[in-house]
């Protein structure tokens, strides 16, 4: 008689489980709250609204002047060793590669480091929109038209910073 009773216990539990899991999948939704619900529709269901994006970023295309810049110590760029010195900054066509995820490459290019007519060196420079420069640097940006040189992080990357055309040029050196 106790086995039966077991047996009918565990079947109704079983059957009130069931009956709760069907009666939730069609009249409420997975974490709504108590008392809210909705009709679920047979089959897939939309996915949740994503939050929005900003826009696609302008930056200059092509060559463009960025300014002379005076470097008071040696550095590398890309591998190269630059003497103190000033240099004419000149941004170029070409995009960085390998693409970075998750970055618009137009806003990841090439510069060169011209003396005279000679390139003395080239480096990858972020390129980041005025509207955009607070989430990506807490310092105090330089003026418009105009540039900075810092050491950073104990003397291990000297930063150019360049201020032209609404946009800021962030380049990042090592000493040599």
């Amino acid at each position: 008689m106790k086995q039966l009773l077991m047996v009918t216990i565990a079947a109704a539990a079983l059957a009130a489980a069931t009956a709760y899991a069907q009666g939730t999948s069609a009249t409420q939704r997975p974490g709504a709250a108590a008392g809210q619900k909705t009709a679920a529709p047979e089959g897939h269901t939309a996915p949740l609204p994503q939050p929005t994006t900003e826009g696609t970023p302008s930056a200059p295309t092509g060559d463009m002047a960025l300014g002379a810049v005076r470097i008071t110590r040696r550095v590398k760029a890309n591998g190269e060793t630059l003497a103190p010195g000033t240099y004419q900054i000149r941004l170029t066509p070409d995009l960085a590669k390998p693409d970075a995820t998750g970055q618009t490459p137009q806003l990841e290019r090439w510069v060169e480091f011209r003396q005279g007519n000679q390139v003395r060196g080239k480096e990858v420079v972020s390129i980041v929109p005025s509207t955009d420069i607070s989430k990506v640097q807490k310092d105090s940006a330089p003026r418009p038209g105009s540039y900075k040189v810092e050491m950073l992080k104990g003397n291990e990357y000297l930063r150019v910073w360049i201020n032209r055309g609404g946009n800021h040029f962030l380049l990042y050196l090592l000493p040599a």
